[in-house]
C-alpha cells in the first residue's frame, strides 16, 4: 500500500463509464482506492458494455466536461491526473485546454483509441486532438503497441520497434513514455525518458506471461497505478516496476465473472 489513510492525496480520473466496472472510471477509482488513495473522476463518455464487449459509446458534452474538471481542480486539487477513454474531439480539446490552463502535476495519458472488443473509442477529430496536442502536455503517455502505432506514425511490434516509435512520440512532443508490451510473448514494458535537448533514456521492464482470460481493463490499472505512485512522489522509474508489479498481482488473483471477459482483481491484495 502507499500511504496510511491520514496522508491519502487525491488522484483525478478523466475517462468513459464502464458499467460493469472492468475499465474506465469504476477501474481506475477501484486502483486508486487498492493504493489507499482518494479518488475523483470526471467523466468523458458513457458506453453500453459488459465483459463481451462494447455495445454502444456515447460523449458527454464537452460544457460539462470544462465544468467538471474546473469545479475538481478548484475544489480537490489533484496530486496526479489520470486520463483515458476521451470519446470525441469536442472533449479531447476541452482537456487540452484544462491542462493548458492549469499545468496540473504528474498527469497520466493513457490514449485509448479502441476498446479490446475492436470497438472505435474515440472520433477521428480526438484522435488528431490526441497526437497533435494532448502528448505534449502531459507528463507521461502509456500507449500500448497498437495504440504506439498510431501515434508514432510506423508499426510498432516488438522491443526494438518500441524503442523508435518512442523516439517518434517524443519527436512530436511527448516528454516521457511507457509503452506497454503485454501481448508480446515475452512481455516487456519500455520506458523512454527525454532530456530538456531531447535526447532519450531507455529502460526495459521485463514480466512474465501470466495466463488467465480475465485481463479486461489492464491498461487502465496500469496508467491509474502509475498516476498514484507519481503522487506520493516515487521516480518515473520506480513507479512503473510498482504499476507493473500491482497489474501483474491483479492478474494472477483474478477471477472470472460472467459471460466474456473478465476483469483483473483490483484490490488482490486484500486478499492475501
Amino acid at each position: 500500500m502507499v500511504l496510511r489513510l491520514a496522508q491519502r492525496k487525491l488522484i483525478l480520473t478523466i475517462a468513459g463509464f464502464d458499467p460493469s466496472s472492468g475499465a474506465g472510471v469504476t477501474a481506475d477509482l477501484k486502483t486508486i482506492a487498492a493504493h489507499e488513495l482518494y479518488g475523483t473522476a470526471c467523466i468523458t463518455a458513457l458506453t453500453v458494455q459488459t465483459t463481451q464487449g462494447v455495445l454502444k459509446s456515447e460523449a458527454v458534452s464537452a460544457g460539462i466536461v470544462q465544468e467538471t474538471l474546473d469545479a475538481l481542480f478548484d475544489a480537490l486539487p489533484p496530486a496526479a491526473i489520470k486520463i483515458g477513454m476521451l470519446g470525441s474531439g469536442a472533449v479531447a480539446s476541452a482537456v487540452a485546454d484544462f491542462l493548458r490552463r492549469n499545468r496540473p502535476p504528474n498527469v497520466v495519458l493513457d490514449p485509448v483509441l479502441r476498446s479490446s472488443s475492436g470497438a472505435d473509442l474515440l472520433d477521428k477529430e480526438g484522435a488528431a486532438v490526441l497526437r497533435n496536442e494532448l502528448l505534449a502536455l502531459v507528463d507521461v503517455v502509456t500507449p500500448n503497441l497498437e495504440e504506439a502505432s498510431f501515434l508514432s506514425g510506423m508499426p510498432v511490434t516488438d522491443v526494438s520497434s518500441m524503442e523508435e516509435g518512442c523516439r517518434r512520440m517524443i519527436g512530436l512532443g511527448a516528454r516521457n513514455l511507457v509503452v506497454t508490451g503485454g501481448d508480446l510473448d515475452e512481455p516487456v514494458d519500455v520506458l523512454a525518458e527525454s532530456s530538456p535537448s531531447k535526447s532519450v533514456s531507455f529502460r526495459r521492464f521485463p514480466g512474465q506471461k501470466i495466463i488467465t482470460p480475465n485481463t479486461h481493463g489492464t491498461g487502465c490499472a496500469f496508467s491509474t497505478a502509475l498516476a498514484c505512485e507519481l503522487a506520493v512522489g516515487k521516480t518515473l522509474g520506480d513507479a512503473v516496476a510498482a504499476a507493473k508489479e500491482y497489474v501483474a498481482g491483479a492478474l494472477r488473483m483474478s477471477y472470472s465473472l460472467g459471460k466474456g471477459t473478465s476483469p483483473i482483481n483490483h484490490f488482490f491484495a486484500a486478499e492475501r
